[in-house]
């Protein structure tokens, strides 16, 4: 049975700056949501009337979402950094590409070809997933995402490579 000590720790301000970068290009998208529900509050008799009513309950719901969602991308991508030793940018990139290929690209393909999407909503979309998974990704490594930045994890062998300066960002 899995415990939550054997998750791999992470930096809990890596954790919340990344929940605030990907909440806020979460934020970009939903813009029109929220725009919608602005201008029914302003037509609406009472802040009570506005409250009671199925758009701002479903705008709450998809604030709330989006920030856990976001916080759980955060930890998953800074565990993945620490689980792989990544320690340059590029390596980052690499990592955030990866996980873009994995879990949004095989959508954006089935969106363009099979459902017949327009080019200009997949186009934003998948900007805005490479945001959340590549420019992440680079962001948390700038940051630092290692509880304890003086022991180096390795998916290997636990130690760093003597070959290569691997603590230079290349």
């Amino acid at each position: 049975m899995t415990s939550i000590s054997n998750l791999p720790p992470v930096k809990p301000s890596a954790i919340a700056l990344g929940t605030i970068f990907n909440h806020t290009t979460e934020l970009a998208i939903m813009t029109p949501l929220f725009g919608q529900t602005y201008q029914r509050a302003k037509l609406s008799n009472s802040k009570e009337e506005f409250i009671k009513s199925r758009e701002a309950t479903s705008a709450v719901m998809a604030w709330g979402s989006s920030l856990v969602g976001s916080a759980l991308q955060s930890y998953g991508i800074g565990a993945l950094i620490n689980a792989t030793g990544t320690l340059s940018y590029r390596g980052a990139a690499y990592l955030g590409g990866l996980i873009f290929a994995a879990t949004s690209a095989p959508g954006f393909i089935s969106e363009l070809f099979v459902e017949k999407r327009a080019f200009e909503t997949v186009g934003i979309n998948v900007l805005a997933k490479l945001f959340e998974t590549v420019g992440l990704s680079v962001f948390l490594t700038w940051w630092g995402t290692r509880t304890n930045p003086f022991e180096y994890s390795s998916a290997t062998s636990g130690s760093p490579s003597l070959g290569r300066t691997s603590w230079r960002a290349e």
